[in-house]
Parts: C-alpha cells; structure tokens; sequence
C-alpha cells in the first residue's frame, strides 16, 4: 500500500448536485427556493437583526440618554507617575517625545494618585485639587495651559 493507492469508502463521497439545470433533474424551474418571497430572487441578503418580521431586539428596547458631541478627553497622568520620570520639568510636548503619553487628544490632565517627594514643576490643561495641593506641597509650581483649539479650527484676528 501506498499514497497513491489511498481512496475514500465507497459512498462517502458525492457529487455536487447542480441546481437549475432543467426539469428532468428534479432541482429545475424555482432551483429548490419555492415560487415567492424574498428569499427565491437572486441576490437576497437578511438585514442585520432581521427576526422574520418580528420587531428586532434593537427596536423592542428602550433606547436612553444621548452622545455628547462636545465633550472633552484629557490624557490623564498621575502626580505618582511624574516622580518616577527623571528630570523636574514636564511639560505636554516633553512627556510626549519621552513616549509617556501617545497621543495628547484635548489636553493634559494631572491626577493626584500616588506619593511626590521631589520638587517638580508641571505644565498641563488640568489638575485635580489633590494633584495640586501634593504638587505644592513637595515645593513644586503647577502652571495651567491654554485649552489647545479643536483639530481644524483657527483663531479669527
């Protein structure tokens, strides 16, 4: 015995019926879809959610609250992590070519998780109170930025 010798048993393996080729083949005119509805026409595709007919689950729930449009994402740094980064000026632009922060969305926010035992100074959007007063109390300066202009958006003079 070898490869090329190797068959499967008998009767394991089937032709593959071909559909609309005719009467005589039993799988002729409607090609086994029925006569109506959408499903006989060619190029049907079920809706996503679709249940038959009976109203989705999507449109049965009730639908609450909304999207605010305006609304804000800070990157959001800890007081905690800034004293484990050498140097003692930080600044949006100096934190992101460190790689500490990828992307700077609507500003800098610091937080005052964790313990800050050097005097540092920070420059960022945002400070939460406890951020401020560890800051402060370690003999560092907080200063606050300007909120950066939304992407696309200039200036009039």
């Amino acid at each position: 015995m070898n490869l090329s010798n190797l068959r499967p048993p008998k009767g394991q393996k089937h032709k593959k019926q071909r559909i609309g080729q005719g009467m005589g083949t039993g799988r002729g005119k409607y090609s086994g879809r029925g006569a109506k509805g959408a499903k006989s026409i060619s190029g049907y595709s079920k809706m996503r959610g679709f249940e038959g007919g009976q109203m989705p689950l999507h449109r049965r729930l009730p639908k609450r609250g909304f999207t605010n449009i305006f609304r804000k994402e800070y990157t959001v740094l800890n007081v905690g992590a800034l004293e484990q980064l050498e140097g003692d000026n930080f600044t949006p632009e100096s934190l992101q070519a460190s790689g500490v922060i990828k992307n700077l969305r609507d500003g800098l926010k610091i937080l005052g998780n964790g313990e800050l035992t050097r005097k540092i100074s920070v420059k960022a959007h945002l400070y939460s109170k406890s951020a401020l007063d560890k800051i402060q109390k370690a003999g560092g300066t907080a200063e606050v930025l300007a909120k950066p202009a939304p992407a696309g958006e200039t200036e009039l003079k």
